[in-house]
């Protein structure tokens, strides 16, 4: 072989040689890319389900704050419903007949409240003497053994409790019979 092949092949093998470490730089970017590439792929899904949680989140408090924004206004009111019930229910016969038109006036004003925290999804908790006992709408006030009725029995209603859509806003304040089931 002449001097002039053997250094054709020895250049020859140089650059294949070179090529061959090109060649594995370019996989190792390549591989280095596709990593960065999942890795941003990642953390776009990741934002992207955070801003759906957001958005979610954000809708559930516009309807809760629909819901529910009104609950220390119609708190605050109910006071003023006692009062007009404690009015109406003090006014004995000849008190009625004296003062009709004032009587009349506190009853409309009463239903007329009534009617505008209904409008607002406050609706009454009226028990009734004899209904049991619920310690999720009710309050015991007190308790008393009353003959001829079982423990847990409702006795007496003290005040009526109120519900703003599904959650307890007052919860009606009652006696509970004490007397034991014998």
């Amino acid at each position: 072989m002449s001097e002039m092949k053997k250094d054709e092949i020895a250049e020859d093998q140089a650059q294949i040689g070179e090529e061959a470490i090109e060649a594995e730089i370019m996989a190792d970017e390549i591989e280095a890319l596709r990593a960065e590439r999942d890795e941003l792929r990642d953390r776009f899904m990741r934002a992207l389900a955070d801003a759906e949680n957001i958005r979610k989140r954000g809708d559930r408090d516009r309807r809760e704050a629909e819901q529910y924004g009104g609950s220390r206004l119609a708190r605050d009111l109910l006071p003023v419903y006692d009062n007009l019930r404690r009015a109406l229910e003090s006014a004995g016969a000849d008190q009625r007949e004296a003062a009709k038109a004032l009587i009349e006036g506190v009853e409309l004003t009463m239903k007329e409240l009534i009617a505008v925290l209904g409008k607002h999804g406050v609706q009454p908790v009226a028990p009734q003497i004899g209904d049991a006992f619920d310690p999720q709408v009710h309050q015991a006030m007190f308790e008393a053994p009353v003959p001829g009725t079982k423990a847990g029995d409702i006795i007496q209603v003290m005040t009526e409790g109120f519900m703003l859509h599904e959650r307890l806003l007052r919860p009606a304040q009652v006696g509970v019979s004490s007397t034991p089931k014998s």
